[in-house]
């Protein structure tokens, strides 16, 4: 898989996994100033203070955008661990997760995966198959 993309700013840095992005758009939603599609940097993280920066990568269910604080702080996990099936198969999880898949374990805190088995980046959904499809 393709190393994320990370974007710098003075006090959070938002890293953003393309091929884990399944336009959800809470992202956009939530911040335009920050995260603007039409702007090259996509991601500006000095837009907004890092605290509602990282309030908005949290709502990211796939997981394709994570932050981290210029101090080294992450994420924390919910607890307990939340998994939520959607109408069309797939499987949204928040918690302290380790995921495996071809390329090895992943630690995470947020993922979709898929629930149909034609995702091309198993375990993740990535639109490919009915369970994609909304």
């Amino acid at each position: 898989m393709a190393q994320p993309k990370e974007y710098t700013g003075r006090e959070i840095t938002v890293t953003f996994a393309p091929r884990r992005c399944l336009h959800a758009a809470e992202c956009v939603r939530g911040l335009s100033q920050v995260f603007d599609l039409e702007r090259r940097p996509w991601i500006s993280p000095d837009d907004a203070p890092a605290d509602q920066v990282a309030e908005v990568v949290r709502r990211c269910p796939s997981g394709a955008l994570r932050y981290q604080y210029s101090d080294g702080t992450d994420e924390e996990p919910d607890r307990p661990t939340l998994v939520t099936p959607t109408a069309v198969g797939q499987l949204v999880i928040r918690g302290d997760l380790i995921v495996r898949s071809e390329e090895g374990d992943s630690q995470e805190t947020r993922v979709t995966l898929c629930g149909c088995g034609a995702s091309e980046n198993q375990p993740y959904c990535d639109h490919s198959g009915r369970c994609g499809t909304e």
